[in-house]
């Protein structure tokens, strides 16, 4: 881990607290005033100051799920700043949570770093798996199937930093999806923008009971979360 800038005065000071260069590129760690920013190849990812989507995510699988399955089964696509694992940790209602980041960085800054405190102590928990893959690559092979995938890769389907993860939202990567998914299970998408493409391409998909909650913002466009489900 690189040494930590000295602090600058000022609200906006921005200081570079890690850097690393992997697989997909380049991943910095950062602050900026008294909150987090993750910058993938130079753009601007995630940062800790306002979690609200990251939670919609998480509640509104869980909403949608109901009581009719007991100790339900989920899958977070991308470990970020925490937000979306720590609320579901905090859930006893959640049976098993898998958590899949293929970004070495991510994990480590989470585990002994300045995201430990975002987590909330979630990857202590016994029912949370972290799995240190590519989420493409993982979908690929036969594997354990889930009550609920709430999935915050990239900016969404529009508007994808790492080309790869296009793929996600595309065809193949929405048949992967519901194939991971149990009868009546919940996909849960967040995105940095409304996609009525997207909303197009689930039910092109096969999915069903296609909906899109929005979460407004300080400016620009509101983040919003895609919900469908595999039909019964």
């Amino acid at each position: 881990m690189t040494t930590a800038l000295p602090d600058r005065d000022g609200p906006d000071a921005v200081d570079t607290l890690d850097r690393r260069e992997g697989p997909y590129g380049e991943v910095v760690l950062r602050r900026r005033g008294e909150h987090f920013e993750i910058i993938a190849n130079g753009c601007f990812l995630m940062d800790t100051a306002d979690g609200r989507s990251e939670r919609l995510l998480v509640q509104a699988a869980l909403d949608s799920l109901g009581t009719a399955v007991a100790e339900p089964r989920v899958l977070i696509g991308g470990l970020g700043v925490g937000f979306s694992l720590a609320y579901a940790a905090a859930e006893p209602r959640w049976g098993r949570i898998a958590v899949v980041e293929r970004e070495g960085a991510v994990i480590d800054w989470h585990r002994d770093g300045p995201l430990a405190a975002f987590s909330a102590g979630a990857l202590a928990d016994p029912r949370v798996r972290v799995l240190h893959t590519d989420l493409l690559e993982y979908l690929a092979v036969d594997g354990e199937r889930y009550d609920a995938l709430c999935l915050d890769i990239d900016n969404g389907p529009d508007w994808t930093v790492t080309d790869s993860n296009s793929g996600l939202y595309g065809s193949l990567g929405l048949a992967r999806l519901r194939a991971r998914l149990r009868p009546g299970g919940v996909l849960a998408v967040w995105s940095a923008q409304p996609s009525a493409a997207f909303e197009e391409a689930l039910r092109t998909a096969g999915f069903s009971d296609v909906r899109t909650y929005e979460v407004p913002v300080a400016r620009g466009v509101p983040d919003v979360v895609h919900l469908a489900r595999h039909p019964a």
